[in-house]
């Protein structure tokens, strides 16, 4: 039976995985505090959260919350990166964090993807290469209007040429006056 305090770490982490749409598994061995501080900040301001807690619990709570596990990738000291939006920059922010030199130590395991699916390391940067949500979102309203404004350039070309018929016809007039 786990005692009073250990059970509200599992919920509040049961909490969190709710809120979640990705869950990224990184090793933060090898790295000072300075460094956690500044890539949690990043990550913060990504849209997401660092938690390290023991695997364990990690694992009862994505049991309680139907989430499946990823086993081959939980063990060791684990830090586990939780994505409230778009998983895509948060990816990127964990990538490029642990790209720059002197970050090495920090490893992207894998991650969870939706509750249902297992990425692996190649996967997650496959993610991270993706463009941001709001980019993708202004690309499919791009792609969608590009009809609607040819359609109203075509439409509005016999008004245009008219006024200008009548603009060079008052010129004519003018001049012959």
């Amino acid at each position: 039976m786990p005692t009073q305090a250990k059970r509200e770490n599992i919920d509040m982490l049961a909490e969190a995985l709710k809120r979640s749409d990705a869950v990224f598994i990184t090793e933060y061995r090898g790295l000072t505090v300075k460094k956690i501080s500044a890539v949690r900040k990043l990550i913060r301001q990504a849209g997401g959260e660092m938690k390290v807690c023991k695997n364990t619990f990690m694992r009862i709570a994505l049991s309680e919350c139907g989430m499946v596990q990823a086993s081959e990738i939980d063990f060791g000291p684990n830090g586990y990166v939780l994505s409230y939006g778009d998983a895509a920059a948060v990816a990127k922010v964990i990538r490029d964090f642990s790209k720059e030199k002197g970050n090495e130590a920090l490893v992207i395991k894998g991650a969870i993807l939706g509750g249902q699916q297992v990425l692996t390391k190649d996967q997650v940067f496959a993610l991270a290469d993706l463009p941001s949500k709001e980019t993708l979102i202004a690309q499919v309203v791009g792609t969608i209007a590009a009809p609607l404004r040819g359609l109203v350039t075509v439409l509005s070309g016999p008004q245009k040429n008219f006024v200008t018929v009548l603009e060079r016809i008052k010129e004519q007039k003018e001049s012959a006056a």
